[in-house]
């Protein structure tokens, strides 16, 4: 009986052994990542809060529910309200990501310093601001020049620029919109630092990319501008060049990525300070093909991969 109970009691032990052997294992792999991404610990409940950009806040929605669906543990509240509004809410330190569709000025920089927040870019994706007319407009081109003369109100009835004989109604997104700053200061500004001129006073001033299509399908005498992802079959896109001689180019992912189409630019989102943990994770996804190829369904620009 002694042997046997030996036999038992070492069997015993022996399963005991195994059964941890494997718990190990399992949870080695458990944790094993992808090449260059960090996994969130799937036992800590992570918050991300990301506002901004309304022409970026459709694709962060998106960003956000495919991350969540990946990693259910992480939540990415996700709000608009424009470029300003983000980068007034990371200067503050009431977001972790603040979506922009501009670059932060030098004086918002010096604001967030003085905040003890030091503002760090992140590129996320890329876009081409469309311009847009209603499609029983004949005008098929125009100059940034001539772009810059219509916003500021040097230009007023499109039979200047070789349209029919009707009061060109000009519509732009509100003052706080990245978009508006970006549209001014390359377009009507013609990207000189030292030019001063504004938009006409009678400029329409929308809250949405969406009103201002709206807008544009229903009136003929319309000019707006939109980010390429909000451009629907609905309203008629202008061919842009930057002299009378042309070449006019179309806006598309691959005039933006080759530098042909004028009025490109980067789309961004901060952080305060160079990210960690959960957000890196999360910006550090972002680039990844797979966050990527949602750059191109919604209809901006994915940036190049090196």
């Amino acid at each position: 009986m002694t042997n046997i109970t030996a036999i038992i009691f070492s069997m015993r032990i022996s399963i005991i052994l195994l059964s941890l052997s494997i718990f190990l294992l399992i949870s080695s792999c458990s944790t094993t990542n992808d090449p260059g991404m960090s996994n969130p610990d799937a036992q800590t409940v992570h918050a991300i809060v990301n506002k901004g950009s309304d022409t970026l806040v459709n694709l962060a929605l998106a960003w956000a529910e495919r991350y969540h669906q990946i990693f259910p543990n992480v939540e990415i509240s996700v709000t608009g309200g424009g470029s300003g509004t983000g980068i007034a809410a990371i200067i503050n330190g009431t977001v972790d990501i603040a979506n922009a569709s501009r670059q932060i000025k030098p004086e918002e920089i010096q604001l967030a310093n003085s905040n003890g927040v030091n503002p760090v870019e992140n590129i996320v994706a890329k876009d081409a601001i469309a311009i847009i007319v209603n499609p029983q407009n004949p005008v098929n081109q125009l100059t940034i020049q001539q772009l810059s003369a219509i916003y500021s109100g040097k230009i007023n009835n499109w039979k200047e620029v070789g349209g029919s004989d009707r009061v060109i109604v000009r519509l732009s997104r509100e003052t706080n919109s990245g978009t508006h700053v970006f549209f001014l200061e390359n377009v009507i500004r013609l990207g000189d630092p030292e030019n001063k001129t504004l938009f006409s006073t009678d400029t329409l001033l929308l809250p949405s990319s969406e009103g201002i299509t709206a807008e544009t399908r229903d009136n003929p005498s319309v000019i707006g501008y939109d980010g390429l992802g909000y451009v629907t079959p609905e309203v008629k896109v202008i061919a842009v060049g930057t002299s009378p001689s042309g070449p006019f180019i179309f806006p598309s992912a691959e005039t933006v990525n080759n530098g042909q189409y004028p009025i490109a630019r980067d789309l961004y989102m901060y952080t305060n300070g160079q990210p960690d943990g959960a957000v890196a994770d999360y910006l550090n996804w972002i680039l990844t093909a797979e966050a990527q190829e949602i750059v191109t369904q919604l209809g901006f620009v994915p940036i190049d991969h090196h």
